[in-house]
């Protein structure tokens, strides 16, 4: 357990439970095989969905559990410190797609798009990244073209978390180039769509078991009534929705963290060497001494985010700077954590018989996407320096 500064309610500790709970009797004896496969697990992402875990500050009249922002990191936390990859397809349907509906989106699209979202019934995505575009969006070159009642969307969207399995896309597409990110325009596309194709499954190196794939628009007819804002304020509502995506991958990271550090103090206890426990020697002592100071510090950073986004429900103020530096620090944490515990399971860190390899893997993801960490560095540094 974690050093307890944060005014949780009855509900956060029941959700966080419940989250830990399934975890561990659902998620657990299947997290191997399914990082070994590849394969999307639809069982216990439907499970999740019924929970409540998909849609969780989502109100209830819209499908969600109606929590907020701190219920959902404590269970996303729990989720991933299992498993990383249900974590991810949780943490995209939560933020890049539910939070994007639930602020931007009319009550039209929420009731035919969000509750079926934030239910677990649908799953939905985030389409921004590009081949030649990532954290520069400015150069985007997905076309939106506007044709009467349609606009027509032509391009390429890269590395798309749950772009295979997806129902709904939340798609970012220029609508007028010359204004370069003024001109970006964002869309609810369903993935039944004509001219939406979805493109191979990536081999990845982490999270195996969250889908990701290219997707392609070919002449893909989009209602205007799909239009999600104004034209031209699809920039804004990119950043916006990625605010709220880095406090998601915080509270992963610091899952991935947690459950290294575990395994690192469970097995220095137990594995002896020289006729003693290898925890009593300085050079692992002090390795798990930097894993605990690192993670709490992460911990606070991310639920001080996390309480961040939620005095912003009210306030309306970004909460951008809370968001960069959790993601930043809590990711950097998950990489160092995991890298210890490899180093002092030592052999046993290698293999697959046990989830250290895995946690290595799944870690390093959170330290490159929803902005590297070379970006929440730039992110933080232009808004302390006051610059734009």
């Amino acid at each position: 357990m974690g050093i307890e500064l944060f005014p949780f309610s009855e509900e956060h500790r029941m959700i966080r439970d419940a989250a830990r709970e399934f975890a561990q009797k659902e998620i657990a004896p299947i997290a191997a095989e399914h990082d070994e496969s590849g394969k999307f697990p639809y069982e216990t992402i439907r499970k999740m969905g019924e929970m409540g875990f998909m849609g969780i500050e989502v109100p209830e009249e819209y499908g969600g559990a109606g929590l907020d922002t701190l219920s959902y990191v404590l269970a996303l936390e729990e989720i991933c410190k299992v498993d990383a990859a249900h974590g991810t397809i949780m943490s995209v349907n939560n933020s890049l797609f539910c939070y994007g509906l639930l602020k931007f989106g009319t009550e039209e699209q929420k009731q035919t798009y969000l509750r079926a979202v934030a239910s677990g019934k649908a799953i939905g995505a985030y389409a921004l990244t590009e081949p030649m575009s990532g954290s520069d969006a400015g150069n985007m070159r997905t076309r939106a073209t506007r044709e009467g009642d349609f606009y027509v969307l032509n391009g390429r969207k890269s590395w798309i978390t749950s772009g295979p399995v997806a129902d709904y896309f939340v798609v970012f597409a220029m609508t007028d180039p010359t204004k370069k990110h003024k001109g970006i325009t964002a869309f609810i596309v369903d993935g039944k769509t004509p001219g939406l194709i979805r493109g191979k499954k990536e081999p990845k190196l982490g999270i195996r078991a969250s889908d990701t794939s290219e997707i392609l628009f070919e002449n893909c007819r989009v209602p205007v009534a799909n239009r999600l804002g104004e034209e031209g304020e699809g920039f804004k509502i990119a950043m916006t929705i990625l605010d709220a995506g880095r406090i998601g991958i915080a509270a992963q990271a610091l899952g991935i963290a947690e459950a290294a550090y575990e395994a690192s103090v469970k097995y220095a206890r137990e594995r002896e060497a020289f006729g003693q426990p290898i925890g009593a020697f300085q050079g692992i002592g002090f390795k798990i001494a930097d894993m605990k100071t690192r993670i709490e510090a992460a911990r606070l950073l991310t639920y001080n985010a996390a309480l961040a986004k939620e005095r912003a429900k009210i306030s309306g103020e970004r909460f951008t700077l809370e968001a960069s530096m959790a993601k930043l620090f809590a990711s950097e944490t998950a990489m160092f954590c995991a890298h210890a515990a490899v180093q002092i399971h030592g052999g046993m860190g290698y293999s697959k018989e046990l989830p250290i390899e895995r946690y290595f893997r799944d870690a390093k993801i959170t330290e490159i996407y929803e902005g590297t960490s070379e970006i929440q560095r730039l992110v933080i540094a232009r808004h302390e320096l006051g610059l734009k």
